[in-house]
C-alpha cells in the first residue's frame, strides 16, 4: 500500500477537494492517505469534506491537527532545536518534517501539494530506498535571494529546477544533518516565506541523490511568458488549461493562479481522461545550481522589473 501525505488548511479545500478526489478515484494502487493540518477547525472540516468525496476504492484516510503533530515532534525531534523552530515557522515548512512524524523507519513518503490534479488512472514511481524524487519545473522557485546566497556561499549544493509540488522519500532522513541545514540557512530568523521550504528540498536533493520525475507525465504548470500576455489580454485561464496534453499526465501541479483554474476545468466536466499510466517512468538525475547561473538569473530578473515588464502584464 503506497503511503500518501499531504499538509494543508482548510483555506485550501475549494482546490484540494478536487485534488484528493481525483486522487482516489484514479490511482490504480491501494493508498493509505495521511492528511496533516493545523487546529481543530481545520481538522474537522477537512474530515467532513473528505468523507463526501468519492472514493470508489475505499483508500483508508485520516485527518490529524498540529497538536497531534506536536506531542510526536516533542518526542521525535527533542535533539534537534533547528527542526522544532522550522516547523513552526512557516506552515508550508512542515511539509519537510510532518510527515516524517507519521512514519516509521523504511516506509515511504509520498508528499502532496493540495494543488495537483490526477487526471488518468496512473501508478506512482517506485520510491527510490535512499535518494529522493522531486518534481521538474523550467525556472528555480528557490527564494528568498538572501536564504539562497547564503548556501551558496556556504558551499551548500542546491538542486536546480526543483518543482515541490510532490517529494518522495523513504523514512528515516538524516535529522543530524538536516537540522544542521537549517540552522546554516538562517534557523529561527529564517524569513516566514512558503519557498523557503523549496530551498530545504533542494539542498536535501544534491545531499541524498535521486532525480526529478518525468516532467510530461508530472507535469507543473508552466507560467511562460506568453501565458501571461494572454491572460493580460482577457484570455480566460482555464482555456490556457486546455492547451496542456491532459491525455499523458499522471498528475498536473497548478501552482500559483492555475489552482484555482482547476476548479473551473472540473465543473466544465473537461478534465478526466482514460488514458492508463501504470508504468514507471525515467527519473532525470538533479542538476546543480550554480552561482553563476543563479546571479545571471536574478540580473534578468532585476532587469525586466526595472525595465516595468511585471508592471505593464500585472
Amino acid at each position: 500500500m503506497r503511503q500518501v501525505f499531504s499538509v494543508l488548511s482548510a483555506r485550501s479545500l475549494p482546490y484540494a477537494e478536487k485534488a484528493i478526489e481525483s486522487l482516489f478515484k484514479h490511482a490504480i494502487e491501494p493508498l493509505n492517505l495521511t492528511l496533516i493540518t493545523d487546529d481543530l477547525d481545520d481538522r474537522e472540516q477537512i474530515f467532513n469534506t473528505v468523507a463526501q468525496l468519492n472514493n470508489p476504492s475505499n483508500h483508508p484516510w485520516q485527518v490529524f491537527d498540529k497538536l497531534a503533530a506536536d506531542e510526536r515532534a516533542e518526542e521525535q525531534f527533542r535533539d534537534y532545536p533547528h527542526l522544532q523552530a522550522f516547523r513552526n515557522g512557516h506552515p508550508c515548512w512542515r511539509k519537510v518534517t510532518d510527515p516524517l512524524l507519521f512514519s516509521s523507519v523504511g516506509q515511504e513518503m509520498i508528499i502532496l501539494d493540495p494543488d495537483l490534479y490526477f487526471p488518468n488512472p496512473f501508478t506512482f514511481e517506485p520510491t527510490p530506498e535512499r535518494q529522493l524524487l522531486l518534481t521538474w519545473q523550467p525556472p528555480n522557485c528557490l527564494f528568498p535571494p538572501e536564504v539562497v546566497h547564503r548556501a551558496l556561499q556556504l558551499s551548500i549544493p542546491l538542486a536546480h529546477h526543483v518543482d515541490i509540488g510532490i517529494a518522495q522519500v523513504k523514512a528515516p532522513i538524516d535529522l543530524d544533518w538536516l537540522d544542521w541545514l537549517i540552522q546554516q540557512l538562517g534557523g529561527s530568523s529564517l524569513p516566514r516565506i512558503a519557498h523557503v521550504e523549496a530551498i530545504v528540498w533542494s539542498a536535501l536533493a544534491m545531499r541524498m541523490g535521486g532525480g526529478y520525475l518525468n516532467p510530461q507525465q508530472w507535469h507543473c504548470w508552466q507560467h511562460r511568458q506568453w501565458k501571461r500576455l494572454l491572460l493580460k489580454f482577457g484570455v480566460p485561464g482555464v482555456q490556457l488549461l486546455r492547451l496542456q496534453n491532459w491525455d499523458s499526465m499522471k498528475c498536473f501541479h497548478g501552482g500559483g493562479v492555475a489552482k484555482w483554474w482547476i476548479i473551473d476545468a472540473y465543473q466544465q466536466g473537461w478534465l478526466d481522461r482514460n488514458t492508463r499510466l501504470h508504468q514507471p517512468t525515467a527519473i532525470r538525475s538533479f542538476i546543480e545550481l550554480t552561482t553563476k547561473q543563479y546571479q545571471q538569473e536574478q540580473w534578468i530578473k532585476k532587469l525586466i522589473h526595472r525595465l516595468g515588464y511585471y508592471h505593464l502584464i500585472k
